[in-house]
């Protein structure tokens, strides 16, 4: 490199990018979506679900302090921990399926930083006006117009932010009582740090950094590509029939793309749709409206830039009709993935429905391992922990079943049985004695059962453990 030229950047400037405003189908399911999406996220935490005197009455509730997920008639307990592992390998199978058979179609419609980030534009656009207005005022000097559409907007922004970070806190906590512990400053501080964290997370993510977060942070353009093939439907350009592409009235060896950049201008992340697939593309398609309302005006057919696989290529290039949308959705990748996810379903939905509303752990106390009593009997001292899933108050009897006479006794209790709270985990202190000279008492171990029953419904449940005898001195 000579001495006057000057060093290559290793990172090109931000070009911002400002979408032009597009009508047709797929911006009707963009906004379908959008309002359907904020509306489950905002509107979610103030539906009120009845349950008792004794639990929350929200709807929807992750109770961490009690180590709770409510979600409308469901409870999940932290035992049951594996209903969240399943829906998470749901949620991870269920990308896997819609990535290999429409391409990045979760990123284009239903993605967080999408959904806000369109929210945004719409703001934008409302304020500041349509691509060239916002253009003419990104290039303007900053005046006191400019400085009132900008602080307008970002106020705007401001209160959608906030809105964002409130609601997800409402998921943690009564949300009514939370909102008013927050209005007059008596929510604790973990509740406005989380506030403030999301509100400035949406404000910079959906407002300023925008495609920046889907091209550079997001690690799934990046990992897509293992999940799709040519039979992946996603947005491409049917250069064969568009190029060369030109203006003028005179089409004579052109072909039916006018070079308009119709399709550039609406893009959310600043791309050209007809330079091929890139990483960037989040297949929202809206490039497809734009270019579809462009081939009415000009007569020409729709489809230009549309939803379609590359062996679609191949067989258009040849002259041949293309394959059925369904014959690619529907083929052993997507069947595959379609199975697993069906068979975790099926099968959360099965032991949701089979679980037991009494639950019941055991930890044997080892220091001591076993305490000789006066008559000579062994006693060994055992923590159970009786888990009440019900609604009620509920009396449970505490047995033991083993081939060696074993007696058991309650600390604390009269008798066998124990009172324990509705929707509450018990602990409780039991001894098993086995009289002197008794098999288990001279022993090294002695397998046995512990029982727990409900007294009221005759449920039952059961953990084995051992008992421990002189032998193991």
């Amino acid at each position: 490199m000579s001495a006057t030229e000057e060093p290559q950047k290793l990172y090109a400037a931000r070009e911002p990018v400002f979408p032009k405003r597009v009508s047709g189908t797929f911006r009707n399911l963009k906004w379908i979506i959008l309002l359907v999406t904020l509306g489950i996220y905002y509107i979610t935490p103030w539906i009120r679900w009845d349950r008792g005197p004794e639990l929350p009455d929200q709807a929807v509730l992750l109770d961490l302090a009690n180590r709770r997920f409510f979600f409308f008639w469901i409870e999940i307990w932290p035992h049951e921990f594996y209903f969240v592992a399943g829906l998470l390998i749901m949620a991870g199978l269920g990308l896997f399926l819609f990535t290999s058979a429409l391409g990045r179609v979760w990123c284009g419609y239903s993605c967080p930083q999408t959904v806000w980030t369109d929210l945004f534009f719409t703001v934008e656009r409302w304020i500041e006006g349509d691509r060239n207005a916002r253009l003419r005022l990104w290039n303007a000097k900053w005046d006191l117009r400019k400085w009132r559409l900008r602080l307008t907007k970002w106020a705007v922004w401001l209160v959608i932010s906030v809105a964002t970070g409130g609601a997800w806190v409402f998921y943690f906590a009564d949300a009514p009582t939370l909102l008013a512990d927050l209005v007059t400053g008596q929510a604790a501080m973990v509740a406005y740090v989380t506030v403030g964290i999301l509100t400035a997370t949406t404000f910079v993510f959906g407002g300023f950094m925008r495609e920046q977060v889907c091209i550079y942070m997001c690690p799934w353009p990046r990992i897509q590509a293992a999940m799709m093939d040519e039979d992946t439907i996603t947005v491409a350009y049917r250069d064969w029939r568009g190029e060369p592409r030109g203006k003028g009235k005179t089409r004579e060896g052109l072909g039916d793309c006018i070079d308009c950049n119709a399709c550039v201008n609406v893009c959310p992340v600043g791309i050209d749709i007809r330079d091929g697939q890139q990483l960037e593309c989040i297949t929202c398609a809206l490039c497809i409206d734009a270019c579809d309302d462009i081939m009415a005006k000009v007569g020409k057919p729709r489809g230009l830039i549309d939803y379609m696989a590359l062996t679609d290529e191949a067989n258009e290039r040849a002259g041949n009709p293309k394959k059925s949308v369904w014959k690619h959705i529907f083929r052993l990748r997507t069947i595959i993935y379609t199975v697993l996810w069906s068979a975790i379903g099926v099968g959360l939905t099965v032991m949701l429905f089979i679980r037991s509303d009494i639950d019941m752990t055991v930890a044997p106390v080892r220091n001591p391992q076993f305490v000789v009593l006066s008559d000579g009997s062994i006693r060994n001292t055992y923590d159970v922990r009786i888990r009440n899933m019900t609604h009620d108050e509920t009396t449970f009897q505490v047995t033991v079943v083993s081939d060696a006479p074993l007696r058991v006794e309650l600390e604390g209790q009269e008798g066998n049985t124990v009172p324990v709270p509705l929707d509450t985990t018990y602990l409780q202190r039991v001894y098993v004695t086995a009289p002197a000279g008794s098999p288990a008492a001279e022993a090294e171990r002695t397998d046995f059962r512990f029982w727990v029953e409900d007294l009221g419904t005759n449920t039952r449940t059961h953990t084995d453990t051992t008992f421990f005898g002189r032998d193991t001195e």
